[in-house]
């Protein structure tokens, strides 16, 4: 039998991108939960670099950075693929995995973390361009077509996360008005059975985000 370990945080998107992807393959694994702050030994061990999980370790080889795990995965366990098998289209999902990541994260970030007003408004507007480019590149029930991939996965922080931190910071960046096609996706996404069990309570990322808002607002 396989050895498969992921260390994670409850409240981590990116520790959930993994679980998503091992759960729609069917794979076995053993979950160890870290602490915020406070890594364990062996996962600073098996991360020296970045020192954060999620970290991925498969007969003990080590793995770190969720998009990088997922392609991992992917590629060691050919069933329920979540990559697209067409050269072109495999390079379309990596590239909408990599701007989720690059592009709007850190545009929402600037949004939430803003240090005045001009940095607030920059942020939700860049956030609002990333967001526009996703609800025009969605062209089916999910980015996968009917069925989940890469890009969905890597999405799931705007179809969960996002929606429970903007409320947590008084914020309106992502809402069915505006982005009726990406809304419905993040429904249909959050409601898939696998992802569903996967995600963590609404009332414990809503605790943690109100207490970074309000850390936040203390240091301004």
């Amino acid at each position: 039998m396989e050895d498969v370990m992921l260390f994670g945080m409850v409240i981590s998107p990116f520790v959930t991108r993994v679980e998503i992807a091992l759960k729609l393959k069917g794979i076995e694994y053993k979950y160890v939960e870290e602490k915020a702050g406070n890594l364990s030994e062996k996962a600073i061990k098996y991360n020296p670099v970045y020192k954060k999980v999620p970290i991925f370790v498969h007969n003990e080889k080590h793995i770190s950075e969720s998009i990088v795990i997922l392609e991992y995965i992917d590629e060691t366990w050919k069933q329920n693929p979540i990559l697209p098998s067409d050269p072109y289209e495999k390079a379309l999902a990596r590239f909408w995995s990599k701007f989720i990541v690059d592009k709007l994260m850190n545009a929402a970030r600037k949004a939430i973390f803003y240090h005045d007003e001009k940095e607030l408004e920059q942020g939700i507007e860049e956030t609002t361009v990333a967001l526009q480019l996703l609800e025009n590149e969605l062209k089916d029930k999910f980015f996968g077509g009917d069925e989940i991939g890469i890009v969905d996965i890597s999405a799931v922080i705007i179809a969960y996360w996002l929606p429970i931190i903007q409320e947590a910071f008084g914020l309106k960046l992502f809402t069915s008005e505006k982005f009726p096609k990406l809304y419905n996706w993040s429904q249909d996404f959050n409601s898939h059975s696998i992802v569903k069990e996967l995600l963590p309570p609404r009332e414990t990322l809503m605790t943690n985000y109100k207490g970074v808002y309000e850390r936040h607002v203390a240091s301004k």
